[in-house]
């Protein structure tokens, strides 16, 4: 006897279509354009295109919406990580608002 869950399938052989789960949220990701990234490629410059869409899909937070999906996240490990993103929220903020107001010296430029 089981365990009265049914694995999820990650691909039909037969029908070569995504079935299952993960395929459902992917379909409707989809149809809400959600997924809609697009990249023009100019003269044949794959590894140009490639580093605009890896810097939108970054920008967009795709992959890390992928790394969360990725496994299962307990409610305790996921109240505690949106209170330690709050809190870093929070601190960049005073920050920046204390750098405005002179308290603290401004950060150097990134080069």
């Amino acid at each position: 006897m089981g365990c009265g869950r049914e694995p999820v399938k990650a691909r039909n052989v037969n029908s070569g279509r995504w079935t299952g789960q993960k395929a459902s949220v992917i379909n409707r990701a989809f149809q809400i354009g959600a997924l809609a990234l697009q990249i023009i490629v100019r003269d044949n410059n794959i590894d140009q295109a490639l580093k605009a869409l890896k810097k939108k899909m970054q920008r967009e937070g795709i992959f890390r919406e992928m790394k969360l999906r990725g496994a299962y996240e307990k409610p305790s490990e996921k109240r505690a990580r949106e209170r330690a993103e709050a809190v870093r929220r929070y601190r960049k903020l005073q920050r920046k608002r204390a750098q405005r107001e002179g308290l603290i010296p401004m950060s150097k430029p990134k080069t």
